[in-house]
């Protein structure tokens, strides 16, 4: 694995403005356009939480086999590991991937880069 993943600011009005002209076709999403917006850097910071990225260092260094086996190594309440790692798979940080009634969280990427909108 050795994907970057790329998260945007921007405002709620900049991202449907871009959205939407994508969707008309009048705007080609770019190459380096980012994969997940956030509309602050307040709520990226919510998902960026030293916590979560300490869980996320945890699972591509030691590849846990499942949710409670992650939240055991980390001294952690499973409720609380898995509410965190539920928010990041929604930003595309971690898989979480079903076998039978256990979930194994996966890392999707190496790096995290961030690209500040002002305006445009």
């Amino acid at each position: 694995m050795n994907k970057v993943l790329k998260f945007g600011i921007a405002s709620v009005p900049v991202q449907r403005a871009r959205s939407l002209a994508i969707a008309a076709g009048t705007r080609q999403r770019a190459k380096g356009d980012p994969d997940v917006w956030f509309p602050t850097v307040t709520a990226m910071t919510r998902v960026l939480s030293d916590e979560n990225m300490a869980l996320l260092k945890f699972i591509r260094e030691h590849h846990p086999e499942s949710m409670d086996a992650l939240a055991k190594a980390v001294g952690k309440h499973a409720p609380n590991v898995s509410r965190s790692l539920h928010t990041m798979a929604q930003y595309g940080l971690v898989k979480l991937t079903k076998n039978g009634r256990t979930v194994i969280p996966q890392a999707t990427s190496e790096r995290v880069t961030v690209d500040f909108s002002w305006g445009g």
